[in-house]
């Protein structure tokens, strides 16, 4: 069940906002997400929290800097997704700007799994030889692995955003402002905004130091464009500290001051840099990096954001567009088999999905988890063979109901069950025994029933009401697309009554709309949408500005309708 509602917020809220300058639409859409004061909608580098709010981050400043005098050799350990390729990217270029000797390793996650577990530690040493690890985008959890490192004499230093357990591994030091009694006022950092800030950190202390002054520093803000590329890949809040991370690299883009990797994949993807939006990040350039993590290897990934060989970005970009090519189709078959298995699945038994196929790939059970749990509007897990007798679960989950959370009490009520897992309140990652399977599926549903109510599991479009007639404008738009939405700061989006004028099913899935009110048509879009509505409907859509021979004309991108 699906039903449409609108946000509330306060007309004195948005008056203020209003008053301050903002667009009469905005002010109310801004008061209905929280926003109260103008000052959160700063998008200049000199409105980030500063650094010294990170607990430890001057101890892994000092550290770095000593390591660098001394020309210790580093190695960072990144994670495979595309937080962990951009954060493994930036740390690699700040770290070398700054003086480094480092290097880089990323686990194949076929092989070794997630995060930095004691065989990486030994293929890292045997390989690279390093004196120091620092791992991006992962470590939080990795006591075994940071207990090898120390066994060889090998100092870690851990930066990520994880939620950690009730132990924490044995590292020289750690940064992630979800550690306990980090007083970070951001708790919402992807892996590439923790290793951003601790390169700012570390290039205070050596201004501090000497090395260099304002004057002479390397600039980071190079780096930005990898930054926003990661944050918003990753599905992290986009709070106001966020929004001007990536405010700051979609700025770079669009001024064609970006990596050649970046332009590369904008390239690939068949989009304009000089029109950059948060959308293309996370759905053009993110999927196309993390299909190298799904399918072959993150290194490919990590390459591509590294080289400054514009013919070697623009090889690799292709290559990496072929391989998401091919994690589409895996997808749509595992999909296939997924909704086979679940034919007889009944939402209004269930609180919760858990699904398992032998033949499925590892590294595309993710996303199938996300697609079912946007279909049937239920946590997810989906499983794929891992070897030797296990099976590897990657889940998504709805608003409510924190799927680490859920799996740490899965685990406390059958310790035997899991056999390791991590994550965060709407993603997590799981291994289990193949013959576990059913215990786990029905411990997993026993908790959904202890915390899912009707209400949770009854799909919500929120909405910010209706538009004024004035602003179905394409220059209203322009404003719109110049702002940062995203995950946690929803992009706008309308309702109101229409009548339908016309409509007709488009390439069998899509259904095209003539809708008017107040005496003016508007075209419509519902994408993977078929039935027919009847003669008025209320719809909740976005505006879009579509382009077609040389006209820009305004139309409505429905998001869901219910016939009056």
């Amino acid at each position: 069940m699906t039903r449409i509602t609108t946000r509330p917020y306060s007309f004195r809220d948005s008056e203020r906002l209003h008053q301050s300058g903002i667009h009469p639409v905005l002010a109310r859409v801004y008061s209905a997400r929280g926003l109260l004061d103008v000052k959160e909608l700063e998008s200049e580098l000199t409105a980030l929290i500063p650094p010294a709010g990170l607990l430890h981050i001057d101890a892994a400043a000092s550290f770095l800097a000593d390591a660098i005098a001394a020309q210790k050799k580093m190695v960072i350990v990144a994670d495979y997704d595309c937080d962990g390729a951009t954060a493994c990217a930036v740390g690699l270029r700040g770290l070398r700007l700054l003086g480094a000797n480092i290097d880089f390793i990323v686990p194949n996650r076929f092989e070794y799994g997630y995060g930095l577990t004691p065989e990486i530690v030994e293929l890292t040493a045997r390989e690279k030889s390093p004196d120091i690890i620092v791992t991006v985008d992962n470590g939080i959890a990795s006591i075994d692995g940071v207990e090898e490192a120390n066994r060889r004499g090998i100092e870690v230093v851990v930066t990520d955003h994880h939620l950690p357990a009730d132990t924490l591994p044995a590292a020289r030091v750690i940064v992630n402002p979800n550690q306990p009694e980090c007083g970070f006022p951001s708790k919402n950092l992807a892996g590439v905004g923790v290793m951003f800030y601790v390169l700012l950190a570390l290039r205070a202390e050596m201004r501090k130091r000497g090395v260099f002054d304002a004057k002479s520093q390397p600039k980071l803000d190079v780096l930005l464009d990898l930054v926003a590329l990661g944050t918003v890949a990753d599905v992290v809040k986009l709070d106001a500290n966020n929004r001007i991370l990536v405010a700051q690299g979609l700025k770079r883009m669009r001024a064609g001051r970006m990596h050649a990797g970046i332009a590369a994949l904008f390239r690939a993807a068949g989009r304009e840099a000089r029109r950059a939006t948060p959308f293309d990040l996370g759905f053009a350039l993110g999927p196309r990096l993390n299909a190298a993590g799904r399918l072959a290897d993150m290194a490919l990934g990590i390459e591509c954001l590294t080289t400054d060989d514009e013919g070697r970005a623009w090889a690799i970009a292709q290559q990496l567009d072929t391989i998401n090519r091919e994690r589409r189709d895996i997808e749509a078959g595992m999909q296939d088999t997924a909704l086979a298995l679940l034919d007889d699945f009944k939402p209004q038994d269930s609180t919760t999905i858990s699904v398992f196929d032998a033949s499925w790939h590892q590294g595309v059970i993710g996303i199938v988890a996300s697609r079912l749990k946007d279909k049937f509007y239920r946590p997810t897990i989906t499983f794929a063979p891992g070897g030797e007798g296990l099976i590897k679960g990657s889940g998504r989950s709805i608003p409510g109901f924190h799927l680490r959370d859920a799996l740490d009490l899965v685990s406390k009520h059958a310790p035997s069950l899991i056999q390791k897992f991590g994550g965060h309140a709407m993603a997590a990652g799981l291994t289990i025994r193949a013959d576990a399977f059913d215990a786990f599926a029905e411990a997993f549903e026993k908790v959904g029933r202890e915390w899912l109510g009707k209400s949770q599991l009854e799909r919500v479009v929120e909405t910010d009401g209706p538009l004024e007639d004035a602003y179905y404008t394409t220059q209203f738009i322009e404003l719109m697309d110049g702002q940062v939405w995203g995950q946690g700061f929803a992009p706008p989006l309308f309702c109101d009554e229409f009548r339908v004028v016309s409509q007709r099913i488009l390439k069998e899935k899509h259904l095209k709309l003539l809708l008017e009110r107040n005496g003016t048509r508007y075209d419509a879009i519902w994408f993977g949408h078929t039935d027919e509505l009847g003669s008025k409907a209320k719809v909740a859509f976005r505006l879009d500005a579509n382009e077609y021979n040389g006209v820009t004309k305004v139309q409505l991108m429905v998001e869901h309708a219910e016939p009056m």
